[in-house]
């Protein structure tokens, strides 16, 4: 069987199980376009597999086990419906790298982030960088992923009980994240200059969406954020491999949400599940992995440490 035809047949499998399957997908159409549609299945070499998976380089990267994860299963779909007799993958893995380290922005970062939104093209697009800066703040001030806030409806928008409903979401997950009356004021202004720019208004369009009406792709977001990030002058000076990404300010939030309970005297303990749930994650140890060691919590840490050893002294 032709390889496009049989992974074709193996993607539909998979969605037919409930699952997205959107980045494995990606990956296992590369995979055809790297080695060739009509190339027979049975016939894809080691070598020609290989190639696919380390692509320009010979860097291990996260992305040479994501391409790897997505061609296993595949391949254990083949093995099992005797498409193939022997999988072309390799049987010793590399080593993983290093995991990636968040980079967690200071409040001036921040501020530098969303001033530079505003000032960042070079040239006229039909991306308005007043929706740019609104997401990026919606995204930090709500701790989401930049996904969720690229998702959200005007329906989803409860003004009066100061609620976004979030659909599914990560996982096929729902969930309600609640605002303060500051956050209102930022989505009330720049509702209005929706309206003001005759952007679509019925309840189901996206909030966010460049000057064709048009939704606004993730991808395109992600690029725009490296060129503000640029424009800020923020950058790594810690020997990390990648920059700050639009993703840190989900790390971010999480992280000041934590500094400011111990600022509060309250329990980290009780607010990690509480913090947990509101960035939807089914396991407080899931957001544990977001709180970076940064100074000021490690600071607030011993702060808290200290008082209670005086506690126990006294």
């Amino acid at each position: 069987m032709k390889l496009k035809r049989v992974i074709d047949k193996y993607i539909s499998y998979r969605k037919t199980l409930g699952t997205k399957f959107r980045m494995p997908s990606i990956y296992l159409k590369s995979f055809v376009n790297k080695i060739g549609s009509s190339v027979p299945v049975e016939t894809v070499s080691t070598g020609a597999v290989e190639q696919f998976l380390y692509g320009n380089s010979k860097v291990v990267t996260g992305a040479w086990f994501a391409r790897y994860s997505a061609l296993n299963g595949l391949y254990d779909y083949l093995l099992i419906r005797d498409y193939v007799k022997k999988s072309p993958l390799p049987n010793i893995l590399p080593k993983r790298p290093k995991e990636l380290t968040a980079y967690i922005f200071s409040d001036n970062e921040l501020k530098s982030i969303f001033r530079a939104a505003l000032i960042y093209p070079k040239r006229r697009s039909n991306i308005s960088p007043y929706m740019v800066q609104t997401v990026l703040f919606i995204t930090y001030a709500l701790g989401l992923r930049i996904s969720e806030t690229l998702s959200i409806k005007l329906r989803d928008i409860d003004m009066n009980n100061l609620v976004i409903a979030l659909r599914g979401t990560k996982f096929y997950k729902s969930r309600l994240v609640t605002f303060n009356i500051q956050v209102k004021a930022v989505l009330r202004a720049f509702l209005e200059w929706r309206t003001d720019h005759n952007q679509t208004d019925f309840a189901d369009a996206d909030v966010f969406l460049n000057d064709d009406n048009l939704p606004v792709s993730t991808a395109c977001i992600e690029k725009i954020f490296e060129k503000i990030r640029n424009k800020a002058g923020i950058k790594r000076d810690d020997g990390g491999r990648y920059q700050p990404r639009i993703h840190d300010l989900r790390h971010t939030f999480a992280v000041n949400r934590l500094i400011n309970c111990y600022k509060k005297g309250n329990d980290p303990q009780k607010y990690l599940p509480i913090l947990s749930v509101y960035m939807g994650h089914a396991h407080y140890a899931y957001t544990a992995t977001y709180l970076a060691m940064t100074d000021e919590l490690l600071q607030q840490a011993n702060k808290r440490f200290e008082r209670y050893l005086k506690n126990i002294k006294s």
